[in-house]
């Protein structure tokens, strides 16, 4: 484990090349930022010219009726930028000192947490040390860094729950790599990728430890995500590892469409079919039957935004709602096509509705959790994250 006195503190002066007098890295950020500024003024203004019309008479579901990731030009509102807004500014004072979110004994926190609302501040536009909120990501950037165990593990926990820590935490790692090149957050990628591969169980997928003995859907979409960034980000990853993961997640589906917590138990739930469907798009398998059976599970439970004002009615007899709706809408937004039109109405409604007056949003794990996989469910629309728009590492 990572030795405390190691962790900057308050006022450290720790730094992971991000300086604001680096001419290369500033230089990266700059055009970075230029491009996503462009990229979101068509989001919020002209819209791409439209897919193909539904037939008349039919509420037909299919991927081919609009490009993957087609911006549609209605997705950001008013309402769904002032809620962003409050929620970025919460979630940017949540912050430690020590550049870690999350407070709560969960799967993974803090470094998960961390990871995730670091990556919420980043689908903003906000780079480390760059933008309104880069000074939040840069510190983070260096707790994730500070957590990076000789394995190449990535923890600032102990729990059972390392392999979401680690999965997260690579995500993070990946989306921050490819957009700045930053030598120090390849070298501790490159460590993170190794582990992942070297602890695929024999099944395909990945569970709780860093061991590969066991798998589970939930784990294993955590750490097929974190491939398919650190290959976009020019990572190797072995295609074997990516094969074997899409063979593990579709033993893991069930006649109706669904998929199971762990193969041939737990039955289809919308969390973990969401999960399911969402790995196979990042591993490359998007046109795949298994991928059109998991969305027309999906499509049933589109969110309701007359519940929202009811915890019980919106999270339901599963739980792990957000965990749920953070992989749904990731899935839906790739599909496009009608899909992507249903989904995202339904559920940016939904969250404005549920947002407390502090900002926040809560319900599970902790708020800062909540929170973040909210911001970042809301700025899909906004297209900045590499790891959203891109085909995925088997491809």
């Amino acid at each position: 484990m990572q030795n405390d006195n190691e962790k900057p503190g308050p006022g450290s002066t720790a730094r992971v090349g991000f300086e604001a007098g680096s001419p290369r890295r500033g230089l990266i950020a700059t055009v970075v930022l230029v491009a996503l500024s462009l990229t979101v003024s068509m989001a919020r203004g002209q819209a791409a010219p439209a897919g193909p019309a539904a037939p008349a008479g039919g509420n037909v579901l299919s991927p081919d009726m609009g490009r993957p990731n087609q911006v549609v030009g209605d997705e950001i509102t008013p309402a769904q930028e002032a809620a962003v807004k409050r929620g970025l500014e919460v979630l940017a004072k949540q912050q430690s000192p020590d550049g870690s979110w999350g407070t709560a004994g969960g799967e993974g926190a803090p470094a998960a947490v961390t990871a995730l609302s670091a990556i919420a501040l980043m689908a903003n536009g906000d780079l480390p040390g760059r933008g309104k909120y880069g000074d939040n990501v840069r510190k983070a950037v260096q707790f994730i860094c500070n957590s990076s165990q000789e394995s190449g593990l990535l923890t600032a926990s102990g729990n059972q729950g390392e392999m979401y820590s680690h999965g997260f935490s690579t995500l993070f790692l990946g989306e921050v790599y490819g957009m700045t090149a930053n030598d120090e957050v390849k070298e501790k990628l490159q460590k993170a990728v190794r582990l992942i591969e070297k602890s695929q169980s024999p099944l395909g997928g990945w569970r709780y430890q860093p061991v590969p003995l066991d798998a589970d859907i939930s784990v294993t979409i955590c750490q097929i995500m974190a491939l398919r960034s650190a290959r976009d980000a020019g990572i190797k990853v072995q295609k074997e590892t990516i094969d074997n993961a899409i063979k593990y997640v579709k033993q893991c589906q069930n006649p109706d469409g669904g998929f199971n917590y762990q193969i041939n138990s737990g039955g289809s739930g919308f969390a973990r079919t969401a999960a399911g469907t969402a790995a196979l798009y990042y591993a490359g398998a998007f046109e795949d039957d298994s991928v059109q059976r998991g969305l027309k599970f999906l499509i049933k439970q589109v969110p309701s935004p007359a519940a929202a004002a009811n915890p019980q009615g919106i999270m339901g007899q599963e739980g792990n709602w957000y965990y749920g709706q953070y992989y749904a809408v990731q899935a839906m937004f790739l599909a496009g096509g009608n899909y992507w039109k249903q989904w995202y109405p339904a559920i940016r409604e939904t969250l404005i509705k549920r947002q407390e007056p502090n900002g926040m949003w809560s319900g599970e794990v902790d708020n800062d959790y909540c929170t973040a996989i909210a911001l970042i469910i809301l700025q899909m629309p906004n297209r900045y994250l590499p790891v959203f728009n891109g085909k995925g590492p088997g491809s």
